[in-house]
């Protein structure tokens, strides 16, 4: 069963740079599922600096919005796989499900964690997983931000109880919640 560390924090807190430094420390292959969208010129300009970031430490990319059980499964035999993020993964999912007419609620999600955790419980190696915290600000004010919420809050809970390090991070400072502090 791979490790499973679990990233968290605000907008700009440091979760990605920080969860690459963990990946680059750790030797073998690398794999880096990246599941954001290219959707404008501005997020197209973040993916090629994120990509440039990555190029003298030999990353393999997978970019993949919604199937991250099956990106997993393709990225079998690198040493650590890196996830970002889980939040656009579920955002994406939802928009996925919207265009489908298909209902997709908390317990959903929940099954397609489980789908993920038992790939992680198929590799070998290291699985990080980067998330957004967002459950700490305001309740939104219409349902489908509010849904997004939920469904954001009730991922994290299952991937973090199923992590071996929960590293909280806060303006670039890792707060280690649970397992081996100071990777």
């Amino acid at each position: 069963m791979a490790k499973i560390i679990f990233i968290t924090g605000g907008s700009r807190s440091g979760k990605s740079i920080y969860a690459q430094r963990i990946a680059e420390s750790i030797s073998g292959a690398r794999t880096y599922i990246a599941t954001c969208p290219v959707i404008d010129k501005e997020m197209e300009d973040r993916i090629r600096k994120h990509k440039e970031a990555r190029q003298s430490a030999s990353w393999q990319t997978i970019e993949e919005v919604t199937d991250l059980a099956g990106a997993l499964r393709r990225s079998k035999g690198s040493g650590v796989v890196l996830v970002d993020c889980l939040t656009l993964w579920i955002n994406n999912l939802m928009y996925e499900a919207e265009q489908e007419k298909k209902y997709i609620n908390e317990d959903v999600i929940g099954s397609r964690c489980e789908d993920v955790l038992g790939v992680c419980s198929e590799l070998a190696g290291t699985v990080i997983f980067v998330t957004n915290e967002v459950g700490m600000g305001i309740v939104p004010e219409n349902p489908t931000s509010r849904l997004f919420r939920d469904i954001a809050g009730r991922c994290n809970q299952r991937m973090a109880n199923h992590a071996d390090v929960f590293v909280f991070m806060i303006s670039g400072i890792p707060l280690y919640i649970k397992g081996e502090k100071n990777l």
